[in-house]
């Protein structure tokens, strides 16, 4: 009886202790598992820092740029629910008047030849012209057109509040019709002008005008833009490119003042009419702020602004023309017509056009081919010859090479010009 008892007792030792190897070696294998797991998770982590370091090093991580904030404008209408575009219109007068300035020449009877006004004091200064200006910066810089100050022999300014100062004139240049004249600050609560972005411009935009059209100091205009990327002539036997031209009015003394856009930032500088009575015809013309921001600081700064100058004349290439000049009519560009001697463009070995034609539209196309046709600029398509020299005011100065994009007898070659 009890040897089946003790065989059943031994049983039961051996099942229990064979449970227990298969739960020890169970559990070995778990730990060994986990720690495998935490050493890959480790060779993983380590892994992905060293990627993170090598990228860090071989492609920098670009730091953010603090940019100057501009102030916001927040234009509100009246409480008495005046709409919104008289709104606007309130609100930029408001902030730009204090900034525009109006601009009385004075010569001296020397000065004025004595058979136009007989009888003048040679020695007493008498008002000539006049136009308009605004305030660039707080070191008392205005900014008006050469045209205006051009001959002065006294200047006076003249403010919004009434005040009145005589400047002097520090710079101007007359191949863009730009000007600085200075006032002594000490006492001027001086607002300077902000200024805009002619990227934003669009035709059909809504702009203002302030000025002192035929003496009435402080006249606001408004109109639109009605076209970008003009060309209005200057002074001087060149062009100023990329002008905008707006059916704001603008009449004499209104030149020198600031075009402005719906936020009252300047993004042009008015200067030219188009009409036969030299009054308003809703074509006026302004100096794109480009070239205002270029021109300006050097006038400050040298007295004075070198353009680059590149040597050539030419058009653009219109399909109606491209037959005749052997040319693809879908092409685009600006066909040189001709080179000028000891130029930068000559020296390049830029081509005129060389074989005389008689175009069937010789108000429309070039009267010789063979020309090279520029079609870009430093990998910039061209499509105009206003194009190539609003490149060139825009973005370049004396000294600089620029690579032209030029066709050549069915062979594209690119051209560097150093320009003078």
């Amino acid at each position: 009886m009890n040897e089946p008892t003790r065989s059943g007792q031994s049983r039961i030792l051996w099942i229990a202790a064979g449970l227990l190897a298969l739960l020890t070696v169970f559990t070995v294998i778990t730990l060994f598992s986990i720690g495998m797991l935490i050493s890959r998770a480790r060779t993983s982590t380590q892994t992905v820092q060293n990627n993170a370091r090598l990228i860090s090093t071989t492609r920098p991580v670009a730091q953010a740029v603090a940019t100057p904030v501009q102030p916001q404008v927040i234009v509100q209408p009246p409480p008495e629910g005046t709409d919104f575009e008289t709104a606007v219109l309130m609100q930029i007068y408001q902030d730009v008047n204090p900034s525009v300035v109006n601009i009385g020449i004075y010569q001296l009877g020397s000065s004025i030849h004595t058979g136009e006004v007989p009888g003048l004091n040679p020695d007493e200064y008498y008002q000539a012209s006049g136009g308009s200006g605004f305030v660039w910066d707080a070191d008392g810089n205005i900014v008006t057109n050469n045209h205006v100050v051009e001959g002065a022999d006294r200047i006076v300014v003249r403010f919004s509040d009434g005040a009145m100062s005589v400047a002097t004139l520090v710079g101007a240049d007359t191949d863009s019709d730009l000007a600085v004249v200075k006032i002594d600050p000490t006492g001027f609560s001086l607002v300077p002008v902000r200024r805009g972005n002619l990227d934003d411009v669009r035709v059909g935009q809504r702009v203002a005008a302030i000025g002192n059209p035929f003496g009435l100091e402080g006249t606001l205009t408004a109109g639109i833009v009605s076209a970008i990327g003009r060309s209005i002539p200057a002074r001087a036997s060149f062009s100023i490119p990329a002008s905008i031209q707006t059916d704001a009015p603008i009449n004499p003394g209104n030149s020198g003042g600031p075009l402005l856009n719906e936020k009252g930032e300047v993004i042009g500088v008015n200067a030219q009419i188009r009409s036969d009575e030299r009054a308003n015809s809703g074509v006026g013309f302004a100096i794109p702020i480009p070239i205002v921001e270029r021109v300006v600081p050097a006038l400050i700064e040298d007295g004075g602004y070198q353009h680059p100058y590149i040597g050539i004349s030419g058009s653009t290439l219109s399909p109606i023309c491209a037959v005749e000049l052997e040319l693809d009519p879908t092409l685009r560009g600006a066909v040189v017509l001709d080179v000028l001697r000891n130029t930068p463009a000559q020296r390049a070995g830029l081509k005129a056009g060389s074989e005389n034609i008689v175009p069937l539209y010789p108000e429309l196309c070039p009267n010789a081919r063979g020309g090279d046709l520029i079609t870009a600029i430093n990998e910039l398509p061209v499509t105009s010859f206003d194009g190539v020299l609003a490149y060139l005011q825009r973005y370049t100065s004396p000294g600089d090479t620029v690579n032209l994009t030029v066709l050549r007898d069915g062979d594209y070659y690119e051209i560097p010009v150093t320009l003078s």
